[in-house]
């Protein structure tokens, strides 16, 4: 049906909460990026009206630090512009000090703790490999 992959990949290592905080705002910039991906508001029986949804799919995978850094270096080398959530953004608590701390880091150091992508399905397949499904 889709001719593209909306993938996340989060660190497996995360608690519970930081994992789902991280995929919010990984789906965010790939929304930001792709605002074709949502859908028609919701309306229930009774008329309420609720927000739109994305219209494709989102895969969770996870992996360790190592495969999210070589899956962050593959989404470089091949073009792919992704969402990515860095560990030192925890300590922060608005979008100008996330943006410092990002800032800080370049691809070699940063600490990855989630990656977000839509891209063709063979070229995600390729960038995500060594990441499994979440659990």
């Amino acid at each position: 049906m889709f001719d593209t992959k909306f993938a996340i990949v989060l660190r497996e290592d995360l608690p519970v909460w930081q994992k789902l905080n991280v995929t919010a705002f990984l789906t965010s910039g790939v929304v930001a990026q792709f605002p074709d991906i949502i859908g028609e508001p919701y309306r229930d029986r009774s008329g309420n009206l609720y927000n739109p949804l994305s219209i494709q799919p989102v895969i969770v995978l996870s992996a360790d630090q190592a495969t999210l850094g070589a899956i962050h270096r593959r989404a470089l080398e091949r073009g792919v512009t992704t969402s990515l959530y860095v560990e030192e953004m925890f300590a922060t608590g608005f979008d100008a000090a996330n943006r410092a701390a990002f800032a800080e880091f370049a691809p070699e150091d940063a600490k990855v703790v989630g990656i977000a992508l839509r891209a063709e399905k063979k070229v995600v397949d390729k960038i995500t490999k060594g990441a499994r499904m979440h659990t």
